[in-house]
Order: structure tokens, then sequence, then C-alpha cells
């Protein structure tokens, strides 16, 4: 029984319904093929298909090793021309656009290539997976050479990247030191403030650095690092200023008070000296002639009004100061002290020129042995190793050897009232004539 149910199961495989057939032939493709010709068919292809796929893998991993590298690169070339302006920065980032532009034109082969080739598709036949291959295996060399072709040029930007680095580093040390130098000065405002004084002005001067403090605090990145370091040293060195300033108020104001306390007792001792001129005067006008004493008949009456019109200008410096207004109250000082000096001046030219006077007048021959040493200390100056003066010397020392003659005679023959006043004065011009050319001799040859 065994044997015939053996033969019988046997011959059940064999001589299955058709129907049944269809569905063990649905269920296992291939499995009666002649020789396993389809199964080989679809090897290879799955082969070629992975070969395509590590292709394109390979491409992705260059064409995202490129990007970084643009990037990192892009970043140096922005540093570079942050914090440089020369022409090496301004070309090194020409070349690296020239650089990008390759760049680009590699990833669009590359994406191109990609968007060609549907590597999952489930007809994906042996040729176009070899050509899929190919193609993508071009596209990685193109990536990996335009890669190292911004290696190489970012190598060669290494001193231009240390020195920007170099200033970059920077930054934030002048940055900070602008914001303590505004601290301090914000400080020192309110102490002075403290101290009863409205300090406007420097008040305004520290309102208008908070758009610089803003600018700061934007960044080198947005503004550039030598301008931004630049401005730091602006503000800093203007919030210095408002610091020593807003420190000096207090001695400011000490300063002009006292200023014009001296000056309201030099009009007042002007004003004494100016009343003894015309005593002076008297005396000059009845022991000399004229010219000896011409220039100086204004000299009371120009006092007077030089008085006037500092204690003018005393007022209102002293008004400038109530109002601390100290840079107007200043001003009206300085003119203050220019209109008594030059009427101090001309006070004083009477008593001068009365004590000169009085001494030519009673010895002419002490002015004239002093004119006349001067221009014998010249000519021996003028001889110092020579046998013949040089002309150049010699012609205006002989002039004033004749102009001082000339003036001795005048004094001579100038009868009862000489005129002293011009003697005096052509022996002071011969003086300094020697002098002229004395300072050319031991300027040596021109």
């Amino acid at each position: 029984m065994t044997g015939v149910s053996t033969v019988k199961d046997r011959a059940g495989l064999v001589v299955l319904p058709l129907s049944l057939l269809a569905v063990v032939v649905a269920l296992a493709p291939g499995a009666f093929t002649p020789g396993g010709t389809r199964r080989w068919g679809r090897g290879r292809g799955e082969d070629l298909r992975a070969a395509a796929q590590e292709a394109k893998d390979a491409a992705a991993a260059a064409f995202y090793e490129l990007d970084t590298a643009q990037r990192e690169l892009r970043i140096t070339i922005e540093t570079i021309t942050a914090a440089d302006d020369s022409a090496q920065a301004r070309g090194a980032a020409v070349a690296f656009q020239a650089l990008s532009e390759r760049v680009d034109q590699a990833s669009h082969e590359y994406i191109t290539a990609v968007d060609a080739h549907d590597l999952d598709a489930v007809d994906l036949n042996a040729g176009v997976a070899g050509r899929a291959r190919q193609e993508l295996a071009r596209v990685r060399e193109t990536l990996e050479r335009t890669r190292a072709e911004l290696e190489r040029f970012g190598q060669g930007l290494g001193p231009l990247l240390e020195r920007a680095e170099s200033q970059l580093a920077q930054v934030t040390p002048a940055v900070e030191r602008a914001r303590q130098a505004l601290r301090s000065a914000t400080a020192a405002l309110d102490a002075a403030r403290s101290a009863g004084l409205r300090a406007e002005d420097l008040a305004a001067a520290l309102a208008a650095l908070g758009p610089e403090l803003r600018l700061l605090n934007e960044g080198a990145g947005q503004h550039g690092i030598k301008p931004t370091i630049r401005r730091a040293e602006d503000v800093r060195r203007r919030a210095e200023a408002i610091t020593a300033e807003a420190e000096r108020l207090p001695k400011r104001a000490e300063e002009i008070s006292r200023r014009l306390a001296s000056l309201r007792t030099r009009a007042e001792a002007i004003t004494t000296r100016a009343g003894k001129v015309d005593p002076v005067l008297s005396e000059l006008r009845r022991r000399f002639s004229a010219a000896c004493w011409q220039d100086l008949q204004g000299v009371p009456e120009q006092a007077a009004v030089a008085v006037r019109d500092a204690e003018a200008r005393l007022r209102e410096a002293r008004t400038a100061l109530a109002e601390q207004r100290f840079a107007d109250a200043e001003a009206e000082l300085s003119r203050v002290r220019e209109v008594l000096g030059r009427t101090d001046e001309a006070v004083s030219a009477a008593d001068e020129r009365l004590r000169r006077l009085n001494e030519v007048s009673f010895d002419p021959s002490r002015e004239i042995e002093r004119t006349r040493f001067v221009i014998r200390d010249a000519q021996r100056l003028a001889m110092a190793g020579r046998n013949v003066p040089d002309p150049r010397h010699a012609r205006p020392l002989d002039a004033a050897v004749a102009r001082l003659e000339r003036a001795v005679s005048d004094l001579e023959h100038g009868g009862r009232h000489p005129d002293y006043w011009l003697f005096l004065t052509e022996t002071e011009a011969v003086r300094g004539m020697v002098a002229a050319v004395v300072e050319e001799m031991r300027g040596g040859p021109r």
C-alpha cells in the first residue's frame, strides 16, 4: 500500500489541474524558467543599480564637502575684507568670487545629474544604471577637483587672515574701553551736577555719543572691523574729554573768579598810572623837541577809553560766570587782558621815553659807544680766518658805520633842542642791522 500511495502521490504532482498550476507559477515566479536565465539577468541589474547608487552617494559626499569648504572660505574672505581694505585683500575677494562661480557650476552639474536618474525606478535597466554611474562619477571628480582648488586658494590666504584676525582681536577691547569711558563720563557729569554746576554743554556732548554707542553695539560684522575700532577710539577720546572737563568744572569756575579779581585790580592800577602820564608829557614838552613826544600825546585819553572798555567787559564776564557760561566768561577775560596789556604798554612808554631821553641828553657817548662796540664785534667776526671780508657782510657793516656817523652828526648839529628820540631810534636800527649780519655769518655759507 505504501508503494502504491507513493506512486499515486508522485503522479498527482504531475497531473495537477491547470488552474492550480497557474497559482503555483504566480507564487513562485521564475521557478520554472529553464536553466535559471531570468534569475541571472535580475541579479546583474541589481549590481548595476547598487554601483550607480554608490556613485550617487560618493557624489553627494563630495558635494557636501565642497559646500562646506565654500562656506568656510566665504567666512574667511568676509573676515579679511572686513578688517583689510588693501589692494591685496580686494584681489582675494575678486578671486574668491571667480572660484565661487566655478563652485556654482559644479554644484549645478551635480544637481542636474541627480535629477536625471531615478535609481529607485522599478524598470531601471542595465544601460541606464551604467550611464548614471559614469555620469555621477564624473560629477564627483569635478566636485573634488573644485574643492581642491578652494583649499589651495584658502592656504594662500594665511597672511591676510592672520592680519585680519589680529585686528579682529582688537575690536572687543576697544569697544569695552569706549563703554567704560562713557560710564566714567556719566559719573563725572552726575558729580558736577551734584556740586551745583549745570554743565549743559557737557550733557549735550554726552548725549551726542548715544548713537555712536548704538552703532558699536551692532558690531563689527555689520560695520566692519576698522570702522568699528576707529569709532570706538573716537567715542573713548570724546568721553574722556567730557570726563576731564566735568572734573575740572569746579576748578574752572574758581579760576575764572580769580582772574576776574586780578584783572579788576590791574585795571584800577592802570587807571592810577594813566593819571600820571600828563605830568610826564609836560616835562617832555618843556625839555625836548616836539618830535620826541608828539606820538605820546593821546596816551591819557586812550588809556581812559581802554580802561572803560575793560571794565564793561569785566561786568560781562561776571554775568557769564554767574550763569555758568564759562566759555563766554573766559573769552571776555581774554579780551580784557589784551586791552589792558596794550594800555599798560602805552602808559609805560611815556615813563620809559622820559627816562631814555634823560639819559641820552645827559651823556650821548654811552649810546654811541654801545653801538660802536656792536659794530666792531661784528667786524672781528667777519674777518675771522680771512684776509678780506666777504662782500655780503662787509657792505652792510660799512653801511651801519655810516648810518651811525650820520646820527651822531645830526645830534651834534641839532642846536639847542636836538632830536634825541630820532638819535635813539637810529642807533637802535643800526644795532638791528648788525645783528642780522652776525646771524647770517653764524649761519654759514648758503
